[in-house]
């Protein structure tokens, strides 16, 4: 029987892993369970598995994996290695050195089986081909799954007792099963066997399992726990979307506020409450968030949108008396609405532009000053943007001076994530103009990637000044992100400032806006490199621009090169940026484009071995062969109406006139020799070469196109 054959028939068994934890962020389970899943399938894959189907499971208390029918040992796997070279394997009389029986016997195999291969330079190697054997899947495990928990993405690990160990939480139990076998393994101090533990109050007793695939059965039927963290949510979902319509009405069901209570709870039951109805006058953000951010509770509306006075909470036991859960919850939720009200009354009493000289107590950073002096820099950079967006500069500069004023409120200190919102009511309450309101409100936004754009023309000149100016600052001082660090948000600006003037389609020198912001930050000194700040920046931003066009490049045809060839050019104007690359696109779908890319390419190699001090204008007297006269006719006929396109942002006719050169360069190169050994021919026809690819680099750099 052959190996392959033999191989083919390998027992597979489902495997079965759980760590059981004490309780585990909710915050960060999802993205625990997902980076276990992941991690272990990649180093499978890794290891030479063809990955098997995998489950994973997510509870408070608990990270599990199941694996179907995963292999009881692991495939065969192809060796190649070079050994001595043959000069060090054979001595004069031919026979093996000791280096060569060395590395036949670190192969396993005889000296005669080792076969002879040749390098690019000719030298002659001992080499050897074959299979090593597969190991034992149950030996593997234990060093993958080692490996697969410690690359999860955790902050900050834990030590617990005596333990060296460290992980996310302290490590309660272990279980790892192969088919019905235990597999034998200690992770963080615990060793593996077959008993699991159920909810905490409702099954506390150990839990024997029997078999991986009946893991999840047993943890529902008999440990009164749903492991599987999607059927939980969809568990979660329909029990409040029920109660929901008990009421005649739907719940707000945010979508990270779910996968939060989902991974608070086991045994999820949903259970309704009720509180006062007068704290319905408070601002709708206000109520939502008192309940979602403050207590985990589902808000309810009715069908006109306008808030119900009930909520729906999550619990992670089945009471016998649910109405004391009931009441338990309304009694918490009382005083954070009591208080919410009471800031709403007392915030009221003084207009918020009476705070806006206390900013000046307020420090936003140490060497960059106030909130005061910021909120002026807002002022003169809004103004500047509304002016040349059709916005009322007047208007965006009231709402800079304001925008930070709602920091000093007490609703604020308490609910700081409703900055700018409460912001928003306070100025409408005050008079204020309703965009100046709107403006206000809007200025933080977007708040994440995917988050809502201000809807204002007067709210896109506040929040993008907010943006510049904390990038500006930052980058001034020399503390732009490393890594994982951004501790003032600096990627969220940039793409926020890329994200409103390509969206809205807003046509502004973003290297202009940027020199303004790094001027007006008072920092000593910062003139003489303030404009290697502003390159910084500009570059920044373009980073998050190249990664939002590579995102998407399957669909857009964008490529890294294409990118950088535009890049090369450094367009003020994204908008610009983003019509040069979409006109580069369809370019170099054509055949004229990528074979003149092509010939970018080559002229770029030739003219960085030429001087550019040399000759820099063309003269036609020295243009001796038919084929060079003939590219500079073509050129000379194409460039104004290529300019005046390029003038017009028209890229694609610009690109379609160039493509007229095709014939012409192609016949230069094939019946011009660039490299003349007359000086005067040689220098012409470089100077030649240096107008064609000008023409072209109006555009983009073709050069950085493969050629």
């Amino acid at each position: 029987m052959s190996v392959p054959a033999a191989r083919a028939r390998v027992a597979r068994h489902d495997l079965l892993i759980e760590l059981g934890t004490e309780e585990l962020p909710p915050k960060s389970l999802h993205l625990l369970e997902q980076a276990f899943a992941q991690g272990l399938r990649t180093l499978l894959a890794q290891s030479g598995w063809v990955v098997p189907e995998l489950q994973s499971f997510a509870t408070p208390r608990r990270l599990a994996l199941l694996v179907r029918r995963l292999p009881a040992r692991q495939p065969d796997q192809a060796v190649k290695r070079r050994g001595p070279p043959l000069t060090a394997a054979l001595d004069a009389a031919g026979q093996p050195t000791r280096a060569a029986a060395a590395f036949a016997a670190s192969c396993g195999v005889a000296f005669e089986s080792l076969q002879r291969e040749r390098d690019t330079r000719g030298t002659e190697y001992l080499a050897f081909e074959g299979l090593k054997p597969g190991a034992d899947t149950r030996l593997l495990l234990p060093r993958l799954i080692q490996q697969a928990l410690e690359a999860l993405p955790v902050a900050r690990r834990m030590r617990w007792g005596a333990l060296e160990a460290q992980f996310v939480r302290p490590v309660h139990w272990l279980v790892l099963l192969y088919g019905d076998e235990v597999v034998p393994a200690t992770l963080f101090g615990v060793e593996s066997g077959r008993l699991s533990r159920g909810h905490r109050f409702m099954a506390p007793a150990p839990l024997r399992i029997g078999s991986p695939s009946r893991y999840a059965r047993t943890l529902a039927e008999r440990g009164r726990v749903l492991a599987p963290f999607a059927e939980r949510a969809a568990s979660i979902r329909a029990q409040v979307e029920a109660l929901a319509a008990g009421f005649g009405g739907s719940a707000i069901i945010d979508a990270a506020l779910l996968e939060e209570v989902t991974a608070l709870v086991e045994w999820p039951t949903a259970i309704a409450g009720r509180f006062d109805e007068r704290y319905l006058e408070l601002p709708r953000e206000v109520l939502i968030s008192t309940l979602q951010e403050h207590q985990r509770y589902f808000a309810l509306e009715g069908r006109d949108r306008t808030l119900l006075p009930w909520f729906i909470t999550v619990s992670n036991i089945e009471s016998p008396e649910p109405e004391v859960v009931r009441a338990g919850n309304e009694r918490v939720v009382r005083p954070r609405l009591a208080d919410a009200a009471f800031f709403w009354q007392q915030d009221r009493a003084r207009p918020l532009a009476a705070r806006r000289p206390a900013l000046d107590e307020v420090t936003f950073q140490a060497e960059l000053g106030s909130q005061g002096a910021r909120s002026e820099r807002l002022a003169a950079l809004a103004s500047t943007i509304a002016a040349r967006i059709g916005a009322d500069a007047a208007a965006a500069e009231r709402a800079a001076q304001l925008a930070k004023c709602d920091l000093l409120t007490a609703m604020v200190r308490e609910f700081p994530e409703l900055q700018g919102i409460v912001g928003y009511y306070y100025a409408l309450a005050d008079g204020e103009p309703a965009a100046v309101a709107e403006a206000i409100r809007e200025h933080y936004l977007p708040r994440s990637a995917g988050d809502a754009l201000p809807a204002s023309r007067l709210g896109d000149a506040v929040a993008l000044a907010d943006k510049l100016d904390v990038l500006a600052g930052i980058f001034a001082l020399g503390q732009k992100p490393t890594g994982t660090r951004d501790p003032f948000g600096l990627r969220r600006a940039a793409i926020g400032v890329m994200r409103i003037l390509l969206e809205h389609q807003l046509e502004l020198d973003l290297v202009e806006l940027i020199a303004q912001a790094v001027r007006l930050q008072p920092l000593p000194g910062l003139e003489q490199r303030a404009a290697l700040v502003s390159a910084d920046i500009y570059d920044y931003v373009i980073e998050r621009l190249r990664a939002h066009c590579l995102e998407r490049s399957a669909e857009s045809g964008i490529s890294t090169e294409m990118f950088d060839a535009v890049l090369a050019t450094r367009p003020p104007s994204l908008l610009d940026f983003a019509a040069r690359l979409q006109a580069l696109v369809g370019f170099i779908a054509r055949p004229a484009g990528a074979a003149l890319a092509s010939a970018n390419k080559r002229i770029a190699n030739i003219l960085r071995k030429s001087d550019p001090a040399q000759r820099r204008a063309v003269e036609a007297t020295l243009l001796r062969e038919p084929a060079e006269q003939a590219l500079y006719e073509t050129t000379r006929r194409v460039r104004a109406p290529v300019l005046e396109s390029i003038q017009a942002r028209a890229y694609a006719a610009a690109f379609e006139q160039l493509a007229a050169l095709r014939p012409e360069v192609d016949a230069f190169f094939d019946r011009v020799l660039v490299n003349d050994p007359d000086p005067a021919l040689r220098d012409n026809r470089f100077a030649l070469l240096r107008e064609l690819a000008a023409l072209f680099g109006g555009i983009a750099d073709l050069s950085c196109l493969p050629g």
